[in-house]
């Protein structure tokens, strides 16, 4: 006996958060999919293992800007599944999409938890959105213990966002934080 196909309305309705725990989930499901390069996000198409295209960042672009989640916080859950994401893909064919996608995810994360005010997803997000429009530019406004932790998801990664790892590093530098409260924050993969 096969086992039961995925319809695509299931997998709609899969990837379709109802809110930011299940936002979280589906980026796991579009990170299974560049890990094998199978599975509801990877169906009907050619897609090779650990490789992440342009499709794969419009399924994470639409899953963190959907109408559910659109006026809340990116949360750190979604933070994490797209760190994963990033690891997971060691071929990219997206234009820098996701990397882009990724950096937006973080600042808007970080200022969030900070108490700062951020704009909807849909316009923080949005790739015709300069980061430099909405994200902090100085570390003063936050929270150490954010920057730590994105620190340490950044910490001895095979592979960084060239624009996380700068937005990062212009906080930190901009905070002018004594190295030992963000151990190792400039092994960050500044490549």
């Amino acid at each position: 006996m096969s086992a039961p196909s995925i319809e695509a309305t299931d997998v709609m309705v899969a990837l379709q958060p109802s809110c930011r725990k299940t936002a979280a989930h589906a980026l796991t499901i579009v990170r299974d999919g560049v890990i094998t390069g199978e599975g509801p996000t990877t169906k009907g198409r050619i897609h090779f293992s650990r490789a992440l295209d342009a499709d794969d960042a419009a399924w994470c672009a639409r899953i963190l800007t959907a109408s559910a989640v659109a006026h809340q916080p990116v949360s750190r859950e979604e933070v994490a599944a797209l760190f994963e994401i990033n690891e997971a893909a060691a071929e990219r064919s997206d234009d820098g999409r996701f990397d882009d996608l990724l950096a937006k995810a973080v600042a808007h994360h970080a200022a969030s938890m900070s108490g700062l005010p951020v704009p909807p997803r849909n316009v923080a997000l949005s790739p015709d959105t300069d980061i430099e429009s909405w994200a902090p530019a100085h570390a003063a406004n936050i929270d150490t213990k954010v920057l730590e932790w994105i620190a340490s998801q950044m910490r001895g990664k095979r592979r960084t966002s060239h624009a996380l790892a700068a937005m990062v590093a212009t906080l930190v530098g901009a905070a002018a934080l004594p190295l030992v409260q963000l151990p190792n924050v400039f092994d960050i993969g500044l490549v």
